[in-house]
Formats: structure tokens, sequence, C-alpha cells
């Protein structure tokens, strides 16, 4: 038989490959220079656990994904102000996302600039061209910031699923936030396939933190399906226009039982502060920091508005008034 011959033809990561005939998974993850223990795979459509990838022996047209997390410190608190969500507890509320910076290190920096204590994190395909690339966990460690894996860029419950699977397998994740995208040009969620998404994933274990359009109903049915958290848009993602409507953004917080996250929209510090004073737990952002000019001052501006507007809610703003009132009393004026 010649060696050809004892080559598999594979599809990896949407390329075909030819490996050596009677080799395991695991083989092959190594023999692209990646570590087993850094990455999660599926093999024709079904997700291959770690613990058995040495003992999976490859098959002729086998078809296999390959994917790792890309991208997408703790604040020194003024007391016990703490939030949980799925049984965890933090004391920073503001979450980031990890993409659109110019690289890994700016990205670190930034992280812990904000304080934040979760990062959102995409799952995508290895690049298996160049396995010694630098990889997010290199810079941030997963063992110190949460990571939230996240669904970004799915448009159908099944994708959203599917990617969630996968980032659960490589590394263990169950709390996630979870999006279903209607269209690319708005990026406003699928209420549809988002709650089907939700109740299929919470029935497999999953805490989803739900990313959800600013309706108090939607929410609740959110909430019901097993959402741990909801996240609705203060604006379109990316376009930084602030929190268009606090009414109803406010409308869910009263209404909720689990945590209520502002998720897109935020531009600018008084932005966060605002969502915070409308008493939301915390707010997600990456954009407002990522493509800012100086985006390391920025994520610290953003920790300190965070703090501000959750410490106005708590203190408790003044009542509005049609008329003026005078600070010092009238009574005794010369």
């Amino acid at each position: 038989m010649s060696a050809t011959a004892s080559l598999l033809h594979l599809t990896v990561n949407g390329e075909p490959r030819r490996f050596e005939a009677g080799r395991s998974v695991a083989d092959l993850v190594r023999e692209l220079g990646l570590d087993p223990g850094k990455v999660a795979v599926e093999r024709n459509g079904e997700i291959a656990p770690r613990s058995t990838l040495a003992s999976v022996r490859l098959e002729n047209g086998d078809v296999l994904e390959i994917v790792h997390f890309v991208g997408g410190g703790e604040a020194a608190p003024f007391d016990d102000d703490t939030w949980t969500v799925a049984g965890r507890t933090f004391r920073s509320r503001l979450i980031v996302g990890t993409g659109k910076y110019k690289d890994f290190a700016q990205n670190a920096a930034a992280v812990a600039a904000s304080g934040a204590e979760i990062v959102t994190v995409a799952v995508r395909r290895v690049n298996i061209s160049d396995p010694n690339q630098p990889v997010l966990m290199d810079f941030i460690d997963p063992n110190k910031v949460t990571y939230l894996p996240n669904t970004a860029g799915c448009f159908t419950a099944d994708e959203a699923i599917r990617t969630l699977r996968l980032a659960r397998e490589a590394g263990g994740w169950e709390l996630v936030k979870l999006e279903v995208l209607g269209e690319a040009r708005t990026l406003y969620p699928d209420m549809r396939e988002t709650l089907k998404a939700t109740e299929v994933l919470a029935n497999e274990g999953f805490a989803p933190m739900v990313y959800c359009v600013d309706d108090p109903i939607a929410a609740h049915q959110l909430e019901e399906a097993g959402a741990v958290a909801i996240m609705p848009l203060g604006a379109p993602i990316g376009s930084g226009l602030g929190i268009q409507n606090r009414v109803t953004i406010r409308l869910i917080v009263e209404g909720a039982k689990v945590p209520v996250l502002v998720d897109a929209g935020v531009g600018t510090a008084s932005d966060a502060a605002v969502a915070m004073e409308l008493g939301c737990d915390g707010v997600l952002m990456n954009t407002a920091i990522a493509e800012a000019r100086d985006p390391i001052r920025m994520a610290r501006a953003m920790k300190l508005a965070v703090e501000a507007g959750r410490e106005t809610y708590r203190a408790g703003r003044m009542p509005t008034r049609k008329y003026a009132d005078p600070s010092s009393p009238l009574a005794g004026l010369i």
C-alpha cells in the first residue's frame, strides 16, 4: 500500500487536510502545534469531549472544528456592595469586551484599568496555519478574570447553542452570554430565536445571561425560560448613542428577579452612570473603550462612572421641582 493510500482526507476548520490513518483526534491537535487543554473539538457535528480525544480515532472524511477563545483586576470597593449572578458574586459592576483592540496587550491593560472581573470572549476557529500565534489566555488569565463566552455573530438559536456547547467543552464555562441577532444592519436581537435558545441552554445546565430588546414583557419571558440575567440594549451595538429609552429600562429593573445589565450602546462615561442611576446591576461595553483615542484612560473613566452611578442610585437623588427652591433660607434676610 502506498504512503498516499494510508493518509486520511479530513476537513479541519474548513480546510482540506491529509493525516496519517490510525491516529487519534489528540494526535491531530498536537501535530497542528496546539495544546489539547486549550481548545475544544467538534467532530462531524458532535462535541468530542476532551477526556476522549486520545481514544477517538480519526476516519476518512471526518469534518473537525477546533476552536478557542479570542478577544472579542479587581476594583477597590467603597463597601461590600456586591452583586450575584448564578451563584457567583462580584464587586465590579462593569463587564468589558475583548474585541477591537489593537492587540492583546492593550486589551489586557484596559481590563486592568477598568477593574472588571468579567470579560466577554468570542469563540472562533483556531488558526491551524499558525498555531503559535498569541491567544487571549496568554494575556488575560481566566483563573483571575471570569471569562463570559458569548455568541456574537450568531443569527439562529441552533448556531448559538452549538457555539456555547463548544465553549463549555473548551473551558468548562456554564455562565455564558447569549445573543441571537436578527439582522446584520441593526444587530437587534431576534427574540423568538433568543427565547428558544434560552430554554434549550437552561435545560442543558447553562446559566445564560441574555442580550435582549428593551421590552419588559420580553424580559419577563426570558426570566421564565431560565435566563440568569437580563441584558437589554441601551442602543444598537457599537453605536455609542447612549440609553435611548430610560423608561423601559427602569420598568425591566423594577420587574426583574434576576440581575439587569445594560448591554450595548454606551458611548461615554455619562451613559454608564445613567444606566447605574436607573438601578441596573451593571453595564457591559466594548466599543466605547476599545475605540476611544486612549482606551486605557477611557477604561478608567468607565470604572469611575459605574461606581458614581451606583452610589447615586443608592443615595437617592433629590426630587425634581417645577420651580426654584433656594438653598439658603429667606427668613432673617438682611
